[in-house]
């Protein structure tokens, strides 16, 4: 993001950029919305069924211009459709953050519960979701000639401890979509995953955040993740890490080690 070095935000500012960022009214994508706005962007904030959420956000931030958009990760013609209105409305895409999943609380051991319609829908929101969001957006993110997509992954897909086996498959399967997408999109556009592990959010249904508070006891750090932590993260891939593509991130405070 070099041509910005004389905005007002200094050489790491995103004035006259666009972000697009899926799941955005909520939650990680939440916080990323914001810490692009204040970096100058203006923001299209993708949502499903958090239309309010997006609109009160997108009242709430710094700068003008910000679009809430309706961008569901199981319908492609709804994302294109998505796609063709921030560039009728906002002329260019140079950030695109794939923040959107779902999931479901099932114990590893009990097969069973994992339904087929539960395991699909995982699949499909958190693998083919940002694979056809990419692949709607990648005409304009081609444009802009420096752009980034930022895909929103988990420690699950190295660790295979998760929510469900259904969520570290699609976490693992979004990894590896990281690396191969890099191959192919370069160099107009840098594909770099972030790995959070137990953020403190409602992302989970049904978990405490007691149980939060337990993983983050596990790691090195033992510091509470929180969403803000994440879009920092975001942001760093964004500006700074510029010779960064094809790798995913871990932000789990060493929960790893």
């Amino acid at each position: 993001m070099s041509d910005v070095k004389n905005g007002a935000l200094g050489p790491y500012g995103l004035n006259g950029r666009v972000a697009v960022v899926t799941g955005g009214s909520s939650g990680v994508g939440a916080a990323s919305v914001q810490r692009l706005a204040e970096l100058g962007a203006t923001v299209a904030i993708g949502y499903n069924s958090g239309r309010d959420r997006a609109e009160a956000l997108a009242a709430s931030l710094p700068g003008i211009g910000h679009l809430p958009l309706y961008l569901p990760m199981t319908d492609s013609g709804a994302i294109r459709a998505a796609a063709a209105e921030v560039e009728a409305r906002l002329g260019r895409a140079d950030v695109l953050v794939n923040s959107a999943g779902v999931t479901r609380a099932v114990q590893h051991a009990d097969l069973e519960a994992m339904d087929d319609e539960t395991f699909d829908r995982i699949l499909v929101t958190n693998v083919r979701g940002p694979f056809s969001t990419i692949r709607a957006f990648a005409p304009l993110l081609k444009r802009s000639g420096d752009a980034v997509v930022v895909n929103i992954s988990s420690l699950a897909a190295i660790n295979g401890l998760g929510s469900s086996i259904a969520y570290c498959a699609s976490k693992a399967a979004l990894d590896t979509m990281t690396m191969s997408l890099a191959r192919v999109l370069g160099p107009e556009i840098r594909v770099i995953g972030i790995s959070p592990a137990g953020v403190d959010t409602q992302f989970v249904p049904g978990r405490s955040r007691e149980a939060v508070l337990k993983q983050a006891a596990l790691t090195p750090l033992k510091v509470v993740c929180q969403a803000d932590d994440v879009a920092l993260a975001v942001v760093a891939a964004v500006t700074h890490l510029r010779l960064t593509t094809g790798s995913t991130l871990l932000v789990d405070g060493g929960r790893h080690l």
